[in-house]
């Protein structure tokens, strides 16, 4: 346990990926969980190509491997209201939040040709509105509790550096390392830290969905990610849920970083 025992978080996209490994290091920290999920996405827009990413569900199934302190909640980011519920749900089970993680994000690979006003829409609705949403609703609630808080926000290195056939991915998540520096100064004087992480390659479904937009002839997708983290990362490897976890565990804790934008990437982004 850590002096983050008892302390209460949310955690958006808190059922798989990185959102999933922050849960459960949170968890094991002793922390209290409420893990925000979308089912059905208004658009298929989206690294599952589907409405239905099932993201209630798999949140439903984290909260029931860690028990009693974690509860599922079904939140769509970029609905005002389903964020201010999900907020309200959380503070009526467990009467305050401490942490709130951003996690949620959309990812489609096409060249700027064939982005549709819709797919920008949507790609941006998730990544950039949900975190003004998310961040906003985070330091109203912080504030009324008598201030205090950490607000973890997880961005990409494609915040940080562009990169071909994203480019609206890529503006979604530059949106994020802006807003959450201006927040942090603007709220530092009340004890709430604003930080990103930003990830290189993790093994998520962002990455199973950029793996095959990525196949050369006779690749596999497991092949077309191997190859594409030999020849990008400079340590060879991937990143893990876990190497953000560990991040997002030190963020939850550190009451004088803020404002920061943190590269886990092994080394691409020097």
């Amino acid at each position: 346990m850590t002096e983050l025992a008892g302390k209460v978080a949310i955690v958006t996209g808190g059922g798989t990926g990185i959102g999933k490994g922050i849960a459960l290091r949170f968890a094991r920290a002793g922390m209290k969980l409420a893990l925000a999920g979308l089912e059905h996405a208004p658009s298929a827009d989206n690294q599952y190509g589907s409405t239905r990413i099932g993201g209630y569900s798999t949140a439903q199934a984290v909260a029931a491997e860690i028990g009693g302190d974690a509860i599922a909640i079904e939140a769509d980011v970029a609905d005002e209201a389903a964020v201010d519920a999900m907020f309200a749900r959380t503070l009526e089970r467990f009467g305050r939040v401490d942490v709130v993680v951003n996690a949620a994000g959309s990812i489609v690979t096409h060249p700027i040709a064939e982005i549709s006003a819709a797919e920008w829409d949507s790609i941006m609705d998730v990544n950039a509105r949900g975190t003004f949403l998310v961040n906003k609703a985070a330091v109203i609630r912080m504030r009324a509790q008598g201030g205090g808080g950490r607000i973890i926000n997880v961005a990409s290195i494609a915040g940080r550096a562009g990169y071909p056939n994203i480019a609206h991915y890529c503006a979604s998540k530059f949106a994020v390392v802006g807003f959450t520096a201006a927040l942090a100064k603007e709220v530092a004087r009340e004890d709430i830290t604003v930080n990103c992480i930003c990830p290189g390659i993790v093994g998520t479904q962002m990455w199973t969905h950029l793996s095959e937009a990525r196949l050369e002839p006779g690749e596999t997708r497991d092949q077309a990610f191997s190859r594409i983290v030999e020849g990008f990362i400079p340590q060879g490897v991937p990143q893990t849920a876990d190497d953000m976890a560990a991040l997002a565990l030190y963020l939850a804790e550190a009451p004088h970083v803020t404002g920061q934008a943190i590269n886990v990437d092994g080394g691409v982004l020097l």
